[in-house]
């Protein structure tokens, strides 16, 4: 039995910010809700209610809501209306597919002075003779009958053949609630006979096994025999199962609030035994290492990965597809010296690594495009690479005998050797040959006396010579002053 709650009417006034006081709508159906409770104390402001699809028999404790307008109790074991007379705003009210067989409760909504619309469709009493011509009498106030406005023409000819069609349907009603404690008795008595039958589904005719043949009488050698072949040819339980299943659906019955709060509870049952079949069996403790200390690989969450070895930066790196949309949060890694394990949602995944790595240096990032782990480890110790050497020149070993190298052996082996270059490969100018040697044999400039050149020459070359030395420049005057000098330090 689902009773009406202050968390479920929380749960159905998100749309008020869960607050009760001052919902003004609130929809319960499909709860199956057995009785209507609270309400009228809590939402005082309702102003719409929907209740069907649900189990309820009676129309109850919804007197104080003076401002309900609509009210819904489609589908579910109505047979009276009733206990409306405080709800002053009502104008609309549906009923639909209920089991209301007193037509003459519909004369309580006449207090109702605000009721427009009325909905009795799948009742009873809508088979009674003069139906509708008393319920538009009876209520004058309405507008429309099972979603068909009333007439005014029909409201005049209703109101005067009130008093025959009351007589009419107070008959009917009284042939009605005969038939219905009829009903009632019967499924009664139906529900006794289903509580003797769930006793007696019990192996042996009197609840009893009979494994010991001592024990039993002779007079009850018949029934032990029909015991021998039930227990030669057992029943399969499932068919048995099957079998009560078609019966209950197929089996004929009369369409009653008992009937259907039947159909109900065997749906229930089937549910719930449903759900204990569903139910997981505990899991076993998962082994990631044995109990002789070997690691397992381990792959939970079924994700595709790469493992491989970066030699030129030594490490190991393991490439795991995580979910692309997975928050980061679900992710949880720890790297040891001999295995890497990743948590993702709780499922482990496992992989021993091919070399031991160090922990503390090891890194994760994650792709932010494909959402990939990458896991960079460093190997613990690193690999010795073949790397090319100049060859080294023998060493000359220490002859004992000869009492140790010579001196000139040593002063090589000390002073580091100096490659020489050829003086004709060279580049730059060299000062020291701008003046002819044959100059240089002679001496110093000063000292030597060229030979006089003839009167006309040397009046000629010697006027040139004199502007030629008074327009060179000091720094020129000075290079040939230095070049002179090279020139007695080479004669000397």
């Amino acid at each position: 039995m689902v009773y009406i709650t202050e968390d479920l009417i929380r749960r159905r006034a998100e749309h008020n910010e869960c607050e009760i006081f001052s919902l003004e709508e609130v929809s319960l159906h499909q709860q199956d809700i057995e009785r209507i409770e609270h309400l009228d104390r809590w939402c005082k402001e309702l102003r719409i209610l929907y209740l069907q699809n649900n189990l309820i028999p009676r129309i109850e404790n919804v007197g104080r809501l003076k401002k309900l307008e609509y009210l819904n109790l489609a589908l579910n074991n109505i047979e009276v209306i009733e206990n409306l007379e405080g709800c002053e705003s009502l104008q609309k009210l549906d009923l639909t597919v209920n089991f209301v067989g007193r037509l003459s409760s519909v004369e309580s909504l006449r207090h109702n002075i605000h009721l427009r619309e009325l909905f009795l469709v799948g009742n009873p009493c809508t088979q009674f003779e003069g139906y509708r011509q008393f319920v538009v009498a009876a209520l004058p106030q309405l507008k429309s009958l099972d979603g068909t406005e009333i007439s005014r023409s029909e409201r005049i000819r209703a109101s005067q053949g009130l008093e025959e069609a009351r007589r009419c349907v107070a008959e009917q009603e009284q042939e009605y609630l005969r038939r219905r404690a009829e009903e009632k008795e019967e499924a009664r008595r139906k529900e006794a006979g289903v509580e003797e039958e769930k006793k007696e589904r019990k192996p042996g005719f009197d609840g009893r096994w009979y494994t010991d043949i001592n024990n039993t009488a002779s007079p009850e050698s018949e029934n032990n025999k029909e015991n021998q072949e039930l227990n030669e040819n057992p029943k399969n339980p499932e068919e048995d199962e099957e079998q009560r299943e078609h019966e209950f659906w197929h089996t004929p019955c009369s369409f009653t609030p008992e009937s259907r709060l039947e159909a109900h509870r065997h749906l229930e049952e089937k549910r719930r035994a449903k759900e204990k079949g569903k139910e997981k069996k505990p899991k076993a403790p998962r082994t990631l290492i044995t109990a002789d200390g070997r690691v397992l690989n381990i792959n939970e969450p079924k994700l595709d990965f790469c493992l491989t070895e970066d030699e030129e930066n030594n490490t190991i790196i393991l490439d795991l597809e995580v979910y692309r949309h997975m928050d980061t949060s679900l992710i949880d890694v720890d790297v040891q010296p001999s295995y890497a394990r990743v948590s993702v949602k709780g499922k482990i995944f496992q992989v021993v690594l091919p070399a031991e790595v160090k922990p503390d240096s090891s890194t994760a990032q994650r792709s932010q495009t494909t959402g990939h782990l990458l896991l960079t480890m460093p190997r613990a110790e690193g690999e010795i690479k073949v790397t090319k050497t100049v060859p080294r020149p023998p060493r000359v070993r220490q002859n004992r005998r000869s009492g140790g190298l010579s001196e000139d052996d040593q002063r090589k082996n000390n002073v580091p050797e100096r490659l020489e270059v050829d003086p004709s490969k060279r580049t730059a100018v060299d000062l020291a040959n701008i003046v002819p040697r044959q100059i240089a044999k002679e001496g110093p400039m000063e000292t030597s006396t060229p030979d006089p050149p003839a009167a006309e020459d040397h009046f000629s070359e010697g006027g040139t010579s004199q502007l030629f030395c008074k327009e060179m420049s000091k720094s020129e005057r000075s290079q040939q002053i230095h070049g002179v000098g090279n020139v007695q330090r080479i004669s000397e």
